[in-house]
């Protein structure tokens, strides 16, 4: 009997994707991306919204505070660091 050896390749996953508008580009390589997401209520299931701030990995630092831009998850790149800027939708 012949033993088949298999290297199977874990697939990489489906990383995260946001869409907010940029409230600080005042560190190096890093903004401050602020992401509203429209959630019901638990209780009363009225719309509202809740809103999180995410800290971006931009290498060229190319966005100015309050352009709308596309964020994806990533490894952690420092201590808040787990997002990186993946284009500008609108300046």
């Amino acid at each position: 009997m012949s033993e088949e050896t298999t290297t199977t390749t874990k697939p990489q996953g489906i990383r995260k994707t946001r869409v907010g508008v940029v409230v600080s580009n005042k560190m190096s390589k890093t903004i401050v991306v602020e992401y509203v997401a429209r959630v019901p209520h638990p209780v009363f299931k009225k719309i509202v919204k809740k809103s999180k701030k995410f800290y971006a990995h931009d290498e060229n630092e190319t966005a100015n505070v309050g352009d709308t831009v596309r964020i994806r998850e990533t490894r952690p790149l420092s201590k808040l660091k787990r997002w990186e800027l993946v284009e500008i939708i609108k300046h």
